[in-house]
């Protein structure tokens, strides 16, 4: 009676998946680089524990313009340059934890 088809739980595992990925899994997932899942996850896990929600929104924009990374990197906006310390912090970590 209450069978619930292959393809419903799939699509409910997948969808799950998706609303749980943080901002910059999903964008990391979304580029046009080929990381897998599995890096696009670890490296969300460190932004999750390096990274202000605020400095993951920010993150998340350069994998779909990095010339904003750029951009930022050269500002002389203090603000700016604070979040560049920690973006290059979280990218270190997130080279060590997540290269293996």
């Amino acid at each position: 009676m209450k069978r619930i088809s292959a393809v419903a739980v799939a699509s409910i595992i997948l969808t799950v998946g998706a609303v749980q990925a943080g901002t910059i899994e999903r964008a990391c997932i979304n580029s046009q680089r080929s990381a897998s899942p599995g890096v696009c996850s670890c490296i969300q896990q460190v932004a999750d524990m390096k990274l202000s929600r605020s400095d993951q929104k920010m993150a998340a924009k350069f994998f779909k313009d990095p010339h904003l990374a750029q951009e930022t990197r050269q500002s002389s906006n203090r603000s700016k340059e604070k979040f560049w310390l920690r973006y290059k912090e979280w990218g270190q970590t997130a080279a060590q934890t997540c290269s293996s």
